[in-house]
């Protein structure tokens, strides 16, 4: 599976930006896509995942309410809307595809290249 995502850019505190990630190579509804993260200094983590079978989780309670998943299996695309956006977020912002959901980045089957997300004022 090829994974390319885009979306990212500059975006004052506050605002939105909506992630894509474009997947080719194989049959994308049979993975479940996670949406990773990396800030300078940082450990890889986990931002959210929904399944095969359309079952999102969010691994922080910090982006609940703020950051969305979603998946268009007709577009082979996974989707990350991210609202009311922190200084914190300011990361390299990663796709991935495997088998099940985890958290874990080394979990993952599949990368694509990063998008950066820059929030600041």
């Amino acid at each position: 599976v090829q994974l390319q995502a885009s979306g990212g850019g500059l975006v004052q505190p506050g605002g939105s930006l909506r992630l894509s990630c474009v997947a080719s190579g194989s049959t994308f509804s049979d993975y479940a896509m996670s949406w990773f993260r990396q800030a300078p200094g940082k450990e890889r983590e986990g931002v959210s995942c929904i399944s095969n079978s359309d079952d999102i989780e969010y691994y922080s309670d910090s982006l609940k309410g703020r950051f969305a998943t979603s998946r268009d299996n007709a577009k082979n695309t996974l989707y990350l809307q991210m609202d009311s956006l922190e200084p914190e977020d300011t990361a390299l912002y990663y796709c991935a595809a495997s088998a099940y959901c985890s958290p874990i980045h080394y979990g993952m089957q599949y990368w694509g290249k990063g998008t950066q997300v820059t929030v600041s004022s």
